[in-house]
């Protein structure tokens, strides 16, 4: 599969927002607070997104979007790949792109707790699970709290 990864434009927001939604729901609707998972919304997100447009990168692949990364000073702040293009080698060309784009540094991610898929990916990935920590998360609704792993990843 060819790909590549770039760095996201604003008129690609509403199709990041879009997988992000579909993904965060996938992997954490049976995980976090009900509260928080009625708060996650496309136009929600795609505000935020806005925001960090200069820190986030997709993954484009087949003619579309096959994933994105957003990052925070030394956090992996977001990770999703379609589900369309689960298991085809587009996560882990993704975290090749993060961890250059993070040399120089300790790495860290929070993956919520009982996210097992995405925690054995980072795994996998030789991320190492440090702790579990209460984590802020941002939603329409203000700042909202889950518990999560912190991965961390020395990439000095």
């Amino acid at each position: 599969m060819i790909m590549r990864i770039e760095r996201a434009r604003q008129d690609d927001l509403a199709e990041v927002a879009a997988l992000w939604h579909a993904g965060w729901h996938q992997a954490h609707a049976d995980i976090v607070p009900p509260a928080l998972v009625a708060s996650r919304q496309p136009a929600e997100f795609e505000a935020r997104a806005a925001k960090r447009l200069s820190a986030t990168w997709v993954a484009r692949a087949g003619g579309g979007l096959a994933g994105f990364y957003m990052l925070e000073g030394d956090e992996l702040y977001q990770f999703y790949v379609d589900a369309r293009f689960q298991g085809r080698g587009v996560a882990g060309s993704m975290m090749a792109a993060v961890e250059r784009d993070l040399t120089g540094r300790v790495a860290w991610l929070a993956c919520s707790v009982g996210n097992d898929r995405a925690a054995r990916f980072y795994e996998k990935a030789g991320w190492r699970r440090e702790a579990e920590e209460v984590y802020p998360v941002e939603s329409a609704e203000g700042t909202q709290e889950v518990i999560a792993w912190r991965f961390e990843k020395d990439l000095r």
